[in-house]
């Protein structure tokens, strides 16, 4: 190998090896309580202690198949501790589980609570590391996956 071979290689390994992934851990991003927001007239909901906003639209599409729908609803949400969020509202049938991505929120669960009778008083609590669900006397754990059995 020459001397030119040589440099270009190292500085090939030099250059990979300083762009290697910091990964900082362990980390805990869940929120200690439910927040309750209500939809506002552009489809937003807005939590001002977490500098969080993000537009629910979709998420009455997807649950009613009209996203007009949201204006005025409370939205209740939560954040476990890996980091996604847990979001549904009363008369729902379903929790989404949401994470972050590069300017907005991909679905990536949808959890059907019930086909039958959707949600009239729905809560959500930290359980660590699940969350749970409450409506009336009915309670739910759950995962990112779905509901914890």
């Amino acid at each position: 190998m020459n001397v030119t071979s040589y440099l270009i290689s190292l500085s090939m390994i030099l250059a990979f090896t300083s762009c290697a992934t910091v990964v900082l851990k362990p980390a805990d991003f869940s929120w200690p309580i439910e927040n309750v927001i209500r939809v506002d007239e552009k489809g937003f909901i807005r939590e001002e202690r977490y500098t969080f906003s993000v537009n629910v639209k979709r998420i009455f599409f997807e649950e009613y198949k009209d996203s007009n729908l949201a204006l005025g609803k409370e939205i209740r949400i939560i954040r476990n501790q890996a980091g996604y969020y847990f979001i549904t509202a009363s008369n729902f049938k379903n929790v989404y589980v949401l994470l972050p991505v590069e300017g907005g929120m991909k679905l990536i669960k949808k959890i059907l609570i019930s086909e039958n009778e959707p949600l009239h008083h729905p809560a959500f609590n930290q359980k660590a590391p699940y969350i749970e669900l409450i409506d009336g006397s009915k309670k739910y754990l759950l995962n990112h996956k779905g509901i914890v059995r």
